[in-house]
């Protein structure tokens, strides 16, 4: 009954996934037919866009290289929360059920990995039962177990020590908070969190005080990563995570370099998912856009591990002579302005209103890449996959119609009702190494000026994010009444969205990702209500309300329904987009092409 469900909600993301592309490709792809791949030996344009190129080209080894703008919040399983880490650390992370490897729709549905398949779901869909699969093997060739994998989801209880990552499994399994995590466990019999049993080293029994028809889900994302006891180095986990996938850390320098070389103790047999086709894997990182997409079109790198498109020179630069070489996905994120309401006066709802008439929408558009790198200008804060989204129909400021360039008049009129009819000032915080972020921030300064508005801009390392705007006292202390953010399904219902962002179940003090810091009961009920409903439609109606609760609060300003102009190299076989990942580059079964 829960796998009914899951596909019915697939197909109704997809249905409007689909939709989307479509507006977006009408906007977006005008104009000459050279797809720029037949001399250069690329595939073609959008040929890895829900389809798979160059598969049969694929060869077993050689180096796969990939670059980003910023290193991940954590390689950590259960702290890092960056779409791009989710992605990479298939690697060397596995879990008991995992994505499929196909393009588009078809791989975001759930397929056994560590578990002999999906799970038996008894006593009304509370109880959920998987056995391990044989040969299954940490990279010091000792068994993974049961109890290996219970340890690594506990770990997710430890926030103080091990903040910033997703809580689902938490709130799911103990949303009362009895359990204080593996490193203050004071039982007397240590057998850690009831709510999970271990009967035998390949059985593993999840016990739900309420079901929750998202639960597969959860067990397929990073945090439910297994975790060998005596290799957990607690906060220093992230800097070499001990590795239960086909590769493991050979060396990672914060900031600026990882390499990943093969686990000879993985079994191929064992691992139905990932086909291990590269000798090594590096990341490079670099804090230049502009350097690192030169270095992508000059065939330094094969991909950019941080999925968030070309920036402005090299889109100029790889559309006019490369366009064999590109991808132009729809992606599953909002680009968006937050106002954290402990910061003064955005705690008035007219001075939130303010910035939204007041910023041009079409700059902004354009500053995230105009409609082709940057999407559909965005309305509303559900994103079109999700079930329940309106998609562009839902404008309750008028946005993308008469407010598309900005209504200083309304704006002027809000900041009159907060009391600031001469306007006040604000900073607007914003990752240094986003182009297209550093972008938004400059626009929406200008706007506002307009207003009387002032903003400084505050730019910091977006790898240090979970400290600095993850941080409620810091961005009180620090006075960012405007934060530049992205976000994309963690799986696709406004549970897997929205629950993060607008449940005040959610606020953390570091990691914490409900940056408005909304604390609205009715917005928690509807919530609450969601999650015990088992009727799709009902499920998707009280989604829509939910997302018109949040609209109507005015604590985002939404910038894009986001599409991607994404560089592959030549050198790559076997590569396509899924929407697991948001439209981001499946990374688990990338090879380089044969050259025979």
């Amino acid at each position: 009954m829960t796998t009914q469900r899951t596909t019915g909600r697939r197909k109704q993301a997809l249905a409007a996934a689909v939709a989307v592309a479509g507006m977006l490709t009408m906007a977006a792809c005008g104009g000459g037919n050279d797809d720029g791949g037949s001399k250069t030996g690329a595939a073609g344009f959008d040929a890895a866009n829900n389809k798979v190129a160059q598969a049969s080209q694929v060869k077993k080894g050689g180096e796969l290289k990939f670059v980003t703008a910023q290193d991940a919040d954590s390689w950590d399983t259960t702290r890092g929360y960056y779409g791009f880490m989710w992605d990479f650390s298939r690697y060397y992370s596995r879990q008991l059920l995992t994505f499929k490897t196909e393009p588009g729709a078809k791989g975001a549905e759930l397929t056994p990995d560590l578990a002999t398949d999906e799970g038996q779901v008894s006593d009304d869909g509370k109880t959920y039962t998987f056995h391990l699969r044989d040969g299954i093997t940490w990279e010091d060739g000792k068994a993974i177990t049961s109890q290996d994998i219970k340890y690594g989801i506990e770990r997710v209880w430890a926030q103080d020590v091990l903040s910033g990552g997703p809580i689902y499994v938490q709130q799911m399994l103990d949303p009362d908070g009895t359990y204080k995590g593996p490193y203050k466990d004071t039982s007397p019999d240590k057998l850690g969190l009831k709510a999970i049993e271990t009967p035998d080293a390949k059985t593993i029994v999840f016990h739900l005080p309420k079901a929750n028809s998202d639960f597969k889900q959860v067990l397929a994302m990073t945090s439910a990563s297994p975790v060998r006891q005596d290799k957990d180095t607690k906060s220093k986990y992230g800097l070499k995570p001990f590795s239960s996938g086909p590769y493991k850390f050979q060396s990672y320098s914060p900031g600026k370099s990882l390499v990943l070389v093969r686990n000879t103790n993985w079994k191929a047999s064992s691992d139905p998912i990932r086909k291990a086709y590269p000798d090594k894997i590096s990341l490079a990182i670099s804090s230049n856009q502009s350097d690192m997409d030169q270095r992508l079109i000059n065939g330094d790198y094969d991909l950019d591990a941080g999925q968030t498109g070309l920036g402005p020179q090299g889109r100029t630069i790889a559309l006019k002579k490369h366009k064999g070489n590109l991808d132009n996905p729809v992606s599953g994120f909002i680009r968006y302005a937050v106002f954290p309401q402990t910061v003064k006066p955005f705690d008035n709802i007219h001075c939130r209103k303010a910035v939204i008439y007041a910023a041009d929408h079409v700059s902004l558009q354009t500053a995230r890449g105009g409609p082709v790198a940057g999407g559909l200008i965005g309305t509303n804060m559900l994103p079109p996959s999700v079930p329940g989204s309106e998609g562009q129909k839902y404008d309750p400021y008028k946005i993308a119609g008469e407010n598309k360039n900005g209504n200083d008049a309304l704006a002027k009129q809000e900041l009159k009702a907060c009391g600031q009819p001469n306007g006040f000032k604000t900073t607007i915080a914003v990752r240094n190494n986003k182009q297209q972020e550093v972008a938004t921030a400059t626009s929406l300064q200008a706007s506002l000026k307009k207003v009387g508005i002032t903003a400084d801009i505050y730019q910091y390392d977006g790898s240090q994010s979970s400290g600095i705007i993850g941080s409620p006292s810091n961005v009180e202390k620090k006075k960012l009444g405007i934060i530049i953010m992205g976000w994309g399904p963690d799986f696709p219902s406004v549970q897997g969205y929205g629950i993060p962002l607008w449940s005040s179940k959610y606020i953390l003090q570091s990691g914490n990702n409900n940056f408005a810091m909304i604390n609205d009961k009715s917005i928690d009920g509807l919530f609450d209500q969601y999650n015990a409903e088992l009727d799709d439609a009902k499920k998707t109606q009280i989604a829509t309300e939910i997302n018109h609760k949040v609209s109507e609060g005015a604590y985002y300003l939404p910038f894009t329904f986001e599409r991607l102009l994404n560089w592959r190299s030549s050198r790559l076989a076997n590569v396509y987009t899924t929407d697991a990942y948001s439209g981001y580059y499946d990374f688990v079964n990338l090879g380089l092409k044969s050259t025979k």
